[in-house]
């Protein structure tokens, strides 16, 4: 069984909790906030601010919320290099940043992109209200992609649902946005050729260490100028720039699978999602349902439980 431990802030641990709030276990475990059960995955939220994840799917349950905690040996000791080790100035160079949408959302694909920010253009992108995306409108955040995408280079990758499903079984959930950021990364710097990024920044979703073990199964794997580290956005605009492309290019998916079935489709894996996937499987069955969701998450089983009552 998969086991994932995180460290929080004590807003983060209140958002959580509220997130989890059908989910709740009525135990009384000394030291804790609270304990969940999403699918076969056990949250366990410590008073101290760490919140463990146990269960076949911890890591991708875990990385909707932070990153792994440093075990006592440190940090920089499991992953041989600090993920927060950034050189100085490192947010005024010319870089490269990357992030990914969707890998949570039981609906809609998962989105990676990579985009490449000369120094001379961070005060202009910065002009234009480039920050991070979980501050903007989605209203905003779909303008503003349009603008960005005509001012600096990047490569977007769009893994539609079918797809995932068909590879999933075969990669797990970290190691499926490990090959998808090493490939927009690769296909940006073959863009860019011969121009050299002074950095690479990846929004940071698993010890770098365990990025790198999955990137050497990767064909075109890129293992120089790497720099890993959350909430990325915050250091470099690249990165603010990657995820408001990706983000809305997750929404315009989501909003074309709602046009294709007829209804819309939410984002996220909460209740709303088993109801609208029930739906989906009374009109058409797993087959149609595959195209749209992913089926490995717990709304699945969820769904086809509601539509059988139906």
């Amino acid at each position: 069984m998969a086991n994932q431990v995180i460290k929080v802030s004590k807003d983060t641990l209140n958002k959580m909790k509220q997130s989890y709030q059908k989910n709740l276990l009525n135990k009384a475990i000394p030291y804790t906030e609270f304990s969940a059960k999403v699918g076969t995955t056990t949250i366990t939220a410590y008073t101290s601010g760490k919140v463990m994840f146990q269960g076949n799917d911890a890591e991708r349950e875990a990385a909707k919320w932070g990153a792994p905690a440093p075990t006592k040996t440190g940090e920089q000791k499991a992953t041989g290099k600090s993920s927060t080790a950034l050189p100085a100035g490192f947010a005024q160079r010319s870089a490269i940043g990357s992030d990914e949408v969707g890998n949570g959302s039981y609906f809609g694909p998962v989105t990676v992109c990579a985009a490449y920010v000369e120094k001379d253009m961070i005060p202009k992108l910065q002009a234009f209200g480039v920050r991070d995306s979980k501050e903007l409108t989605d209203d905003q955040i779909i303008k503003l992609s349009k603008v960005i995408k005509e001012l600096i280079p990047y490569r977007l990758l769009i893994m539609e649902p079918k797809k995932y499903n068909e590879i999933q079984p075969k990669y797990n959930a970290v190691h499926m946005k490990v090959a998808l950021h090493n490939q927009a990364i690769f296909l940006l710097l073959r863009d860019l050729d011969p121009v050299k990024p002074e950095g690479i920044l990846i929004d940071q979703f698993t010890p770098e260490g365990n990025y790198r073990k999955y990137v050497r199964d990767e064909r075109n794997q890129v293992s120089e100028k790497l720099y890993f580290i959350t909430k990325g956005e915050q250091y470099h605009i690249a990165v603010a720039a990657a995820s408001i492309i990706c983000r809305a290019a997750f929404l315009e998916e989501l909003e074309k699978e709602g046009k294709e079935l007829g209804f819309a489709v939410p984002s996220g894996a909460g209740a709303k999602s088993d109801q609208v996937a029930a739906r989906i499987l009374k009109q058409g069955g797993l087959s149609l349902l595959e195209n749209y969701a992913k089926l490995h998450f717990a709304n699945t089983g969820k769904a086809q439980k509601i539509a059988d009552k139906g």
